[in-house]
Formats: C-alpha cells, sequence, structure tokens
C-alpha cells in the first residue's frame, strides 16, 4: 500500500513540528542549568551576611546565584530556615527545576512526541484507507455472453443496460430507473458474474466491496465507509456498485443493545439514508447479493430503494451442459462420458462445484498421466473436493 505525496508530506509534517515543539521545550526547561563555579557555602554565606547577593535560584541540592556577571553554585543546606532567611535578607528567591524534575519532564515530552507520531500516523492510514477503499474498475472484461444459461434473467437485465444508458427516455415516460436490485441465491452461481457482465454491457464503471469490508473495530467507522462508498459511486456516475455479502451490512436491525448490534445498525441507517439521498437519475445503481434474503432488513430492500430481486438458482441440466462445455474448453474428458451424462452426475452443484470438480479431475489426469479426465478421476475428484457426484449416471447404460 502506498501513501499519496499529499499523505506523506502531511505526515512529515506533523513529525517535523513534534520535533519542533519538543525541542523548544526541552531548551526552555534546561536553558538554567549552566552551573558555573562551585564555592563553599561558608562563603556563599559571608557573602550573603555582606548583603551582596541579590538572587538566587534552587533545587533541591544547589543553590544558584550570579556575582558580577557569573555564574556559581553552592550546596543547598536544604534547612527548613534557609527560605525564609534567604527573603529576611532581602534576595529574590525562584526555584528551578533539578535533574529528577527533567528526566520526568523529558519522559513526559518523549511520551506526548512518541503518541502523537503514532496518533498521526494511524489518522493518516486510516484516512488513507477510507479514501480510497474503493477501486473503480472502467471495464470489467466479462459479458452476458460468458455467463452460461439465466437466459431469462439476462434479457431482464438488458432492460436494465437500456434504462443505465438511456435514463431520459424512462423519466419522460413518467417511469423511474430502479435504484437498487438483489441479487438472490445459494453461493457460487454467478451473481458476482452477472454483476460485473451488467457493468459492461451498459458500458460504466464498476465498485465491488463486500459487506465484510463495513465491518471494523473502530466505532462508527461502518458509517464512514458506507458515505465514501455513496461518494465514490456519485462522482463516476454513471456506475454500479456491487455489495457482496449484502447480509453482513443489511441484517436484520437488533435492538439487544450491544456493541456490535449497535455498529450494525449504525451502518444500516447510514444506507438508508444514502440510498434516499440521491436521485434514480444520478445514474448510480446498487446491486446487493445475498445467499439469504430473509435475513435483510425490510425497511432497506423495501420497493423504492431495492426495486427488484432476482434468484440465481443452481443450474439447470442445460446451463450444467455448457459450463461443462466452458470448463473443458482446454480438458478433454474421456469419450465413454458424454457431456450429457456429466451434467446428471451434477445435479444439484453450484457452478464453482461443477468448475472445482472438473479443475481437482484434470489435476489428478495430469498426475496420473492420462490424456483425458476417466471416470475414477471425477469420483477421487468429488471426494478430495467433498462435492458428491451422482456416480451411476457417469456410466452409459449397457
Amino acid at each position: 500500500m502506498k501513501l499519496k505525496k499529499d499523505q506523506i508530506r502531511l505526515l512529515i509534517i506533523v513529525l517535523f513540528l513534534l520535533l519542533i515543539v519538543g525541542l523548544l521545550l526541552i531548551v526552555v526547561i534546561s536553558g538554567g542549568k549552566d552551573k558555573g563555579t562551585f564555592i563553599k557555602y561558608k562563603d556563599f554565606y559571608s557573602l550573603l551576611d555582606e548583603g551582596k547577593i541579590e538572587t538566587v535560584s534552587m533545587d533541591t541540592d544547589y543553590v544558584y546565584y550570579e556575582k558580577d556577571g557569573e555564574k556559581f553554585y553552592t550546596n543547598n543546606p536544604k534547612s527548613d530556615s534557609f527560605r525564609e532567611e534567604l527573603l529576611r535578607k532581602d534576595v529574590y528567591v525562584e526555584d528551578t527545576f533539578d535533574d529528577e524534575d527533567l528526566n520526568l519532564i523529558y519522559d513526559i515530552i518523549f511520551n506526548i512526541m512518541f503518541f502523537g507520531m503514532i496518533i498521526g500516523i494511524v489518522s493518516v492510514l486510516v484516512g488513507y484507507k477510507i479514501k480510497n477503499g474503493f477501486r473503480v474498475v472502467r471495464h470489467t472484461g466479462v459479458k452476458f455472453d460468458d455467463v452460461a444459461g439465466l437466459d431469462d434473467l439476462k434479457k431482464d437485465l438488458m432492460q436494465v443496460v437500456d434504462i443505465l444508458n438511456n435514463p431520459s427516455k424512462y423519466i419522460d415516460k413518467g417511469i423511474r430507473p430502479p435504484r437498487g436490485i438483489i441479487l438472490e441465491g445459494p453461493p457460487g452461481n454467478g451473481k458476482t458474474l452477472l454483476a460485473k457482465a451488467l457493468a459492461e454491457e451498459a458500458n460504466i464503471n464498476f465498485i465491488a466491496t463486500r459487506g465484510a469490508d463495513f465491518q471494523s473495530a473502530f466505532m462508527s467507522m461502518g458509517s464512514r465507509k458506507i458515505k465514501d462508498l455513496f461518494r465514490t459511486a456519485l462522482r463516476h456516475k454513471p456506475c454500479i456498485v456491487f455489495i457482496d455479502e449484502f447480509d453482513g451490512i443489511a441484517e436484520r436491525r437488533n435492538y439487544a443493545g450491544t456493541g456490535v448490534d449497535k455498529e450494525n445498525n449504525r451502518i444500516i441507517t447510514s444506507m438508508l439514508s444514502e440510498m434516499d439521498g440521491f436521485n434514480s437519475k444520478d445514474g448510480v445503481l446498487i446491486i446487493g447479493a445475498t445467499n439469504s434474503y430473509n435475513s435483510l432488513e425490510p425497511a432497506l430492500i423495501r420497493p423504492g430503494r431495492f426495486d427488484m430481486k432476482y434468484t440465481v438458482p443452481n443450474p439447470d441440466l442445460e446451463t450444467r451442459i455448457r459450463l461443462i462445455e466452458i470448463y473443458t474448453k482446454k480438458r478433454q474428458v474421456d469419450d465413454q462420458i458424454p457431456k450429457e451424462y456429466l451434467a446428471n452426475a451434477f445435479e444439484t452443484l453450484s457452478s464453482s462445484a461443477v468448475e472445482t470438480i472438473l479443475n481437482e479431475a484434470q489435476m489428478l489426469a495430469t498426475l496420473n498421466d492420462h490424456d483425458k479426465i476417466l471416470e475414477d478421476d471425477l469420483i477421487l475428484a468429488s471426494n478430495k473436493t467433498n462435492l458428491p457426484i451422482n456416480i451411476s449416471k457417469l456410466r452409459r447404460k449397457k
């Protein structure tokens, strides 16, 4: 992680000012520590009796005075009546710091400078993380053609593409463009891929984040991140903001009173405020992906905020066949296992599970010097990945 030039400059200035302040305090405090020439207390007392001493400064161990422009010091008798005697003889008495006092003050100054530097560094880094936590992607490189199956859903999303590209056409007809879309369904079926494809088809900016990115040990930090996310999106509109694991920040509010619950409620409140703070015509679309739609806060996902909800299910037979074609472009499967049989064996599996088994099977085939993926490779891959397949459907009927 690299800091920007202005942040480095600010950090250097803060550290430099702390150093200067510390040095000045040390100079001021220790400025009177030039003791001068030592004389015996008897000689000092004689001068005192003669009225030749007008001003003294004293610490725990020594008494300091000047005479004829020269500095002298002697032992402090540490007598209870010594100060009173000096005052009776019209001598001005001032206290100075002894070595223990100075050491204490040096420690205090050091602690102030040290913790000041720590606070300065943490502030800059936290500010950097908040400011630079969301990367804007101009082209995702994914099209709807790269997404297997889900033809009806892609058809609906193509209408969203047209709305994003031509908002005024719909606004003139009294149609309010959507502010948010929820994609729900089992994990590993391409919700992220769909969001990327939507941004690419619409040729607009794309910001991807996760619900966990807004959780922080610092109170109210999640709310600040939400605000910064929307500011970033509005600066780069038209833009799609994709929030994976949406239930991580949009889970139903809990008023139990714990610190975690309070922070989660603050995040939801900020999300509600930000969703209501921009218009659909601003060209920002929020897409939330979740595996548990029912756990989301109703106030957040109500119509007007998230107008559409689409389910991204496990792939059907036709989609699994298409997935196998995509994932075996560089992998060869034994001719004794037609792709239709393989697709049936993968029933109930997610898209990512299909890819994982085929990838592991290819690794096993390579390890065992097989030119093609065999049935044994698929069975062993299923066991190793703990992803069950229907073995009976792999084999041709005799």
